[in-house]
């Protein structure tokens, strides 16, 4: 039976969960309401001001710290959850897997290729489990393209399109990234693809072996160079060849208009796809001579979450964030696997970081490793190339197309 304290849910017996950053971190704490055998214990973030506003909620229900270290030796967890920034989970996901700690690590898995190897060979040595939290491939719409797809009437995929929009204003994109170092300021737009490819990999089943993309260049060169606005290039165009044979094409973060996201399998004998600007609804229809008996031949309808309704109804990312934590806790109670393993959860990163690549090539054809294989390890356990600035301000790789035009890199 749960008690609640502090708006937590207290379980005896229950998983002991830590967080790593404050803001995205209470969305998890919150949730954690909703799911059976895990508790929130402590919260780190090097913001006092982030700590104070989630001590307001949850009081002493939680311990409070702001150095990671006295953090990790302190607290009695049996999982970590990293909602740290984005490039920066391989360092503190390896300390807490070496005290074996489960992580539960947002994205991106590794901000550099070093860092995918690295982080695969601690996950193997220590045998501790490890997840990404990538939470779009559990949106309402897409699970549902994935149990389509599953049912096998539509036949073999050959195409599949990915798309995340999120443009902001000149005032929140600032906003967005306070200090000259925030990592919104040097992302490239192919390194935040999770929540455009991973849809199509759970939905699909299937993994990317190639890549080759060609990146838009922010049109409003005369403003930023005024400081209007932000260098961020608006998007970028990725084509995949996949393990099964199809082809992907995803956007990375595209800030392009207008916002939405959207979902497309296309298939020997139809297809599906979320409905633009509705992702909670489907769409799929079939050729008039596929068309399988007692079926329709096409049809739009919202469907309804595989379970608890209820319990994903009230979380956050339109519900998606509860399956992520129900699937952590299935990890950590019940040993099932996660779709998200450390070596798709690197995969992801790898495509990230060699489409830009891609594109500071003009399109350039990329094979993305497989980590399982300690041979594409050994290609890239050396490669720490980044777009995103040490404290110097210095970095080893362009960010956009501006800082390609008016920057050089060895």
């Amino acid at each position: 039976m749960a008690a609640k304290y502090g708006g937590i849910s207290i379980m005896s017996g229950a998983k002991k969960i830590g967080f790593f950053g404050a803001g995205r971190g209470s969305y998890y704490i919150r949730g954690l309401a909703a799911i059976d055998n895990m508790e929130a214990v402590a919260v780190c973030d090097k913001n006092q001001q982030a700590l104070d506003n989630l001590k307001k909620d949850f009081g002493d229900s939680l311990k409070y710290y702001n150095d990671f270290d006295e953090f990790l030796e302190n607290t009695d967890m049996d999982g970590l959850v990293l909602c740290n920034f984005f490039h920066e989970h391989v360092p503190y996901a390896i300390k807490a897997l070496e005290k074996g700690i489960a992580v539960l690590s947002e994205t991106t898995a590794g901000g550099t290729l070093k860092e995918c190897v690295q982080l695969v060979e601690t996950v193997e040595r220590t045998g501790v489990k490890y997840m990404l939290s990538e939470n779009y491939p559990y949106m309402r719409g897409v699970q549902e393209l994935r149990r389509l797809y599953a049912g096998g009437t539509f036949g073999r995929l050959l195409y599949a399109e990915g798309e995340y929009v999120h443009p902001v204003s000149d005032e929140d994109g600032w906003a967005l990234s306070p200090g000259e170092r925030h990592w919104r300021r040097f992302m490239p737009a192919t390194y935040y693809l999770t929540h455009s490819l991973g849809p199509l990999m759970y939905a699909t089943g299937q993994t990317p072996l190639n890549i080759n993309a060609r990146v838009i260049a922010n049109p409003r060169q005369e403003d930023i160079e005024q400081g209007k606005t932000r260098q961020n290039d608006p998007a970028a165009i990725m084509l995949l060849e996949t393990d099964g044979g199809a082809i992907f094409r995803i956007t990375g973060c595209a800030a392009f208009a207008p916002h939405g996201n959207w979902y497309r399998l296309a298939c020997e004998k139809g297809g599906m796809e979320t409905v633009r600007f509705d992702e909670q609804q489907v769409r799929y229809g079939y050729n008039y001579w596929c068309v399988p008996e007692n079926n329709e031949a096409s049809k739009i309808y919202q469907p309804s979450w595989p379970f608890n309704n209820e319990q994903a109804d009230n979380t956050g990312h339109g519900g998606s964030d509860y399956w992520v934590l129900y699937y952590f806790g299935e990890y950590l109670n019940k040993d099932v696997k996660p779709y998200f393993d450390v070596y798709k959860a690197t995969a992801m990163s790898a495509a990230g970081i060699l489409g830009w690549r891609s594109c500071m090539e003009e399109g350039a054809l990329y094979k993305i490793p497989d980590f399982s294989k300690k041979a594409d390890r050994k290609i890239w356990e050396q490669d720490d190339l980044t777009p995103f600035p040490a404290e110097d301000m210095s970095k080893t790789l362009p960010s956009n197309v501006y800082d390609m035009k008016h920057n050089s890199y060895k």
